[in-house]
């Protein structure tokens, strides 16, 4: 845009958002400081836990709508960065188990936990390596695009067995319908029952895909 003495206008740059605010949590981008200070730490996930994963809102929001009975103890298997587990303990003060193989997450984690005011208690494991003991009192199992290779589809199956014979009182995992997912709940509504429901969200994060619920209080 010219002056009127040769000169053009400017236009600012467009800050980079650093932050998006979903149903009461904070969720830091790549960009935020925390972030970037954790990156310069050295820390480098390298199974997929390198940004936050929209599941995991679609988790949330149905959460939101839909509170389960029993919400005192959360384990959020594939936790990445933790979003999920992290919503529940600022919600429902919920002790949350923050479950994944890769112990580079935890400090993403850690800091997105801090920036929301909770904290979680990690733990590195495999799905098909947690045991009756670790999943027993766990009142709810929440999981967001876990199942994203044919090779975690009997692994992730196996967990939801070992939780629901711990007597885990719900599940919820979330995924945006790849054939992976719909293999793996398939087999488990087969063996446990349950449901798949589709579910939509927009506004601050747009996303859609399936849940695969399982009640078992």
């Amino acid at each position: 845009m010219s002056l009127g003495n040769g000169s053009k206008r400017v236009k600012s740059p467009v800050p980079r958002r650093t932050e998006r605010r979903f149903r009461g949590v904070i969720m830091p981008t790549s960009a935020h400081r925390v972030i970037r200070r954790v990156k310069r730490a050295g820390h480098e996930p390298s199974i997929h836990g390198t940004k936050l994963w929209k599941s995991s809102c679609l988790i949330i929001d149905y959460l939101t709508k839909h509170p389960p009975e029993h919400c005192k103890t959360v384990l959020d298997a594939g936790c990445g960065w933790g979003v999920t587990g992290i919503w529940c303990a600022k919600t429902w003060l919920s002790a949350v188990v923050s479950v994944d193989a890769d112990p580079a997450v935890f400090p993403y984690l850690e800091a997105v936990a801090e920036l929301n005011q909770v904290s979680t208690a990690p733990l590195v494991s495999r799905f098909e390596k947690l045991t009756k003991a670790q999943l027993s009192g766990i009142d709810l199992l929440v999981g967001g695009d876990i199942c994203f290779w044919d090779e975690l589809v009997k692994p992730v199956g196996r967990m939801v067995d070992k939780a629901i014979d711990a007597g885990v009182k719900k599940i919820i995992i979330a995924d945006p319908e790849r054939p992976t997912f719909h293999t793996m709940a398939e087999n488990v509504i087969a063996k446990h029952g349950g449901e798949l429901v589709n579910w939509k969200i927009s506004g601050s994060v747009d996303a859609t895909g399936a849940l695969l619920i399982v009640d078992n209080a």
